[in-house]
């Protein structure tokens, strides 16, 4: 018989086994979305279709001013996945692996792995051709047509088997063939990779996104089952060139009404080496030749952008669905992200490769269960840097010594809290006879301040100042100004140290395979053919084979690449021949 002094010991003791009992762990979605700027429902566009990320952010806190630290692929993927600035890992180019210079860094999903997750990437998180087996649980997944195979212990042991999205996109790669794009046209051949944009006739499916939100769906089921807690990275390629989805993401939009950008040149007092000359756009065939684009195709680019836009909406919103059919959504934190921003002929460029807000502000939605903060927003000034630290904190975990960044949790309570720091992002260029130059660019709530300073030295050879809250567009630098003298001496307190951050021993990693070298001088990723030639063969006219690879990091394919170049089969690569890419057009690549 159960007495009144038993069941209060048994009540007791219920309830010492529940507040000694570990709280669940929580899992992590983390979605990562190519060239995406903020162009969605959540961020007050009124054109754009994005009903699903509007779930998410509904879901969540939307940070209004997240910037990435490099506005290209590589560097900013880099950084993120690190903690650390371009600086500490090396990479500020398309050519370098960040564990050249980081060779022991552990990143943020190894983070994870290390603390009992279950690790998983599908499609494009790191750059393509650089992922890091270390950071996943099991192989890193492509949908067809993408293939980039690495040790899931050791990513030097690289077995790569790749081929260009492009070829699923657009069927049967072509043929090479020695002529230009411009050559190939006028014999009624299609140029390598097909349009800048189409509107597909096949199914979502049948697309590199459609078939990796489809693999995710399957991957959550089974993580569900497993019941380990799990870090799955999904990532999405569209909106990135070429803009390609299927039909009916073009048909949500009227052409008539989608919008030209408010300013198509270069802000007045801007140095000319702070834009660049849209050579990404100008590779794919039928883009009009020189800039700015014709209006009426800009029209035409920017229509193809918002399809894409939506059709990586509805994959997200596929996930999302599917975190609530497996009953997962209560215990899964949900991170979405833009790699960086991108211009859509704004200031008359197109792609990302600059420090102008367009470019370096992107997309960061976060939701976390439990947080009280759904669907409210942040104007705080955040980086990416911040996430491996945000992401570690809200789940419990220690958060590593050394990161760049700092934990995002107090705005996950309060998002009006005091801003912690400005925001800083970075691109390298060659400002002629100045020389190479890294442009630093500091953002805080309400203004953007760009310094272009020496690489190897501390001079500032030109200054850039924008006042964010009544010239969002950037139409004009206010650094010339005397009445801002002061502010910008307050920004300049707080640029990064001259010369590269030291990194963690500059050690090449171990192992079987052959890593990237660190000592090859790397590259912006939009800089002059002729000045990019000029810094690697320094003296040279014509370059041998051997003297070509020996400053590419890609042997094999710079192999092709030569013969290429080769024009007129000398056996030899001319200034000039390397310029052109072997034809007529200057931003050949």
């Amino acid at each position: 018989m159960k007495t009144a002094a038993s069941s209060a010991l048994g009540l007791l003791c219920a309830l010492w086994v529940n507040a000694a009992a570990p709280a669940k762990p929580l899992n992590v979605l983390f979605i990562a979305v190519d060239d995406l700027r903020p162009e969605l429902g959540c961020y007050g566009n009124k054109i754009v279709k994005t009903p699903n990320l509007d779930r998410l952010a509904a879901r969540g806190l939307v940070f209004n001013h997240a910037y990435c630290q490099q506005a290209v692929c590589s560097p900013s993927r880099s950084s993120l996945l690190t903690g650390r600035r371009p600086d500490a890992t090396k990479v500020w180019d398309l050519e370098t692996h960040f564990r050249v210079a980081l060779p022991n860094t552990v990143t943020l999903p190894q983070h994870f792995k290390a603390n009992g997750y279950r690790c998983a990437a599908l499609s494009k998180i790191y750059h393509h051709g650089f992922e890091d087996g270390r950071s996943w649980s099991e192989p890193h997944w492509y949908p067809k047509g993408q293939s980039v195979d690495t040790d899931p212990v050791d990513w030097t042991k690289r077995i790569v088997t790749r081929h260009d999205v492009s070829v699923q996109e657009y069927g049967e790669k072509s043929k090479p063939d020695p002529v230009d794009n411009d050559k190939r046209a006028a014999k009624g051949k299609e140029g390598k990779g097909g349009p800048a944009f189409e509107a597909s006739p096949k199914a979502d499916d049948e697309l590199p996104d459609g078939a990796t939100a489809a693999e995710a769906v399957k991957r959550l089921h089974a993580l569900k089952q497993k019941g380990q807690p799990f870090f799955l990275a999904v990532g999405f390629l569209k909106p990135h060139l070429p803009f390609v989805s299927p039909k009916k993401y073009w048909d949500l939009y009227d052409p008539d009404k989608i919008p030209l950008p408010a300013i198509d040149h270069l802000p007045a007092g801007a140095p000319e080496f702070a834009g660049h000359n849209n050579s990404e756009l100008h590779n794919y065939p039928g883009v009009p030749k020189g800039n700015p684009i014709p209006a009426d195709f800009a029209k035409q680019l920017r229509h193809g952008y918002y399809a894409a836009i939506s059709f990586t909406d509805h994959n997200v919103g596929r996930l999302l669905d599917a975190l609530d059919a497996e009953g997962l959504a209560d215990n899964t934190v949900v991170i979405l992200w833009g790699d960086h921003g991108w211009q859509l002929g704004d200031h008359g460029l197109w792609h990302k490769h600059t420090n102008f807000e367009l470019a370096t502000r992107a997309p960061l939605l976060l939701s976390v269960p439990g947080a009280k903060t759904a669907g409210q927003k942040c104007n705080a000034p955040v980086e990416f840097v911040d996430i491996y630290p945000t992401l570690a904190d809200v789940c419990g975990l220690k958060i590593p010594a050394g990161l760049d960044g700092q934990s995002l949790k107090p705005f996950l309570t309060d998002p009006d809290a005091p801003k912690q720091k400005i925001a800083i992002s970075q691109y390298p260029r060659s400002a002629g006879p100045a020389g190479p130059v890294m442009g630093y660019s500091l953002r805080d709530e309400r203004w953007r301040c760009t310094f272009w300073r020496e690489r190897n030295g501390t001079k500032i050879v030109a200054t850039e100042l924008y006042d964010e809250l009544n010239d969002p567009a950037e139409t004009v630098s206010l650094a010339s100004k005397p009445e801002h003298a002061a502010l910008i001496a307050s920004f300049a307190k707080l640029l990064p140290p001259a010369g590269d951050s030291a990194a963690d021993g500059a050690k090449k990693p171990k192992g079987s395979g052959k890593p990237k070298p660190a000592a090859a001088p790397t590259a912006p990723a939009d800089e002059d053919r002729g000045a990019r030639f000029d810094r690697l063969y320094p003296g040279k006219t014509k370059l041998t084979l051997e003297e070509y690879l020996a400053k590419q990091s890609d042997k094999d394919a710079a192999k092709e690449r030569f013969q290429k170049f080769d024009a007129d089969k000398d056996g030899f690569v001319s200034r000039t021949e390397f310029i052109t890419g072997g034809g007529k057009n200057p931003n050949a690549k």
